[in-house]
């Protein structure tokens, strides 16, 4: 049993725009059982000339909203939590905005998230919508879900190998930092804060600079890497019509991770 369909269709996708009277009526009784809250996990770092900061924070948002809306389509009580905005970007160290916490305080505080949202009486599930690919933010993310009982939290990541195969080959090939790959997901973006400034974009020439060959090989920021300009790829190459097809795949992903768990 789950929550009526019209009630859940006629709610916002988004956790923070409800009243508690209308979470508390669609998470009652039975509907609990196949509930999820899709929280985006993001950065504050350089995306090239082109894109904005929170560039990680914005295709986890989408993609995460997408997804929700897939999910209640199930009969899934599916929510988009509240972002969080910062994570580990030592990476980026050096260019202005770059904002890294440390990996514990991340932990233990999308740790905290997921137990309070899992609490009595609230969701059966947490998936955590990460995007942004540093390894050691990646490790934390999902040591956070670890620490939860068995089937309470998940981690949809495109670093994880079954996903990564089914997106593009410049993401493949690891060029994808502000690239062809994140830029058409932010093109493809509904939100209001998904700027790409075009004049900038259309002119930079293809880097092919591999992040995870240049991680592997010891570098440990973007400016050792080549990354002068705090991108790698293609941007030119970018289309709001491949970002749609990226983000289906990033859709199956988040489904792909939560429906087993409910």
């Amino acid at each position: 049993m789950t929550a009526p369909l019209p009630l859940l269709q006629s709610l916002p996708l988004r956790l923070a725009e409800l009243t508690t009277d209308e979470l508390a009526a669609a998470l009652a009784g039975a509907a609990a059982a196949r509930s999820c809250a899709l929280v985006p996990v993001g950065s504050v770092e350089p995306h090239g000339p082109h894109l904005p900061l929170a560039t990680d924070t914005l295709i986890g948002e989408e993609a995460a909203a997408r997804a929700a809306t897939a999910l209640r389509a199930k009969g899934v009580v599916a929510f988009v939590a509240p972002s969080v905005t910062y994570g580990v970007t030592d990476y980026a160290q050096g260019f202005a905005g770059a904002t890294s916490v440390p990996a514990a305080a991340l932990t233990a505080y999308l740790e905290a998230i997921a137990r309070a949202l899992t609490a009595p009486g609230g969701f059966r599930h947490v998936c955590f919508v990460n995007n942004h690919l540093e390894p050691a933010h990646d490790a934390a993310v999902r040591a956070a879900a670890a620490a939860l009982d068995a089937g309470r939290a998940s981690v949809a990541c495109p670093l994880t190998r079954k996903w990564a195969r089914t997106l593009s080959d410049e993401f493949k090939r690891g060029d994808c930092h502000a690239g062809r790959y994140e830029t058409s997901l932010v093109l493809a973006s509904s939100s209001g804060s998904a700027r790409v400034l075009d004049a900038e974009r259309v002119v930079l020439p293809a880097l092919e600079v591999s992040l995870s060959d240049a991680i592997r090989s010891g570098k440990t920021t973007f400016r050792e890497m080549g990354l002068d300009r705090a991108y790698t790829g293609a941007p030119a190459l970018a289309t709001r019509e491949e970002g749609d097809a990226l983000y289906e795949k990033l859709v199956a992903m988040i489904l792909g991770e939560v429906e087993p768990a409910l």
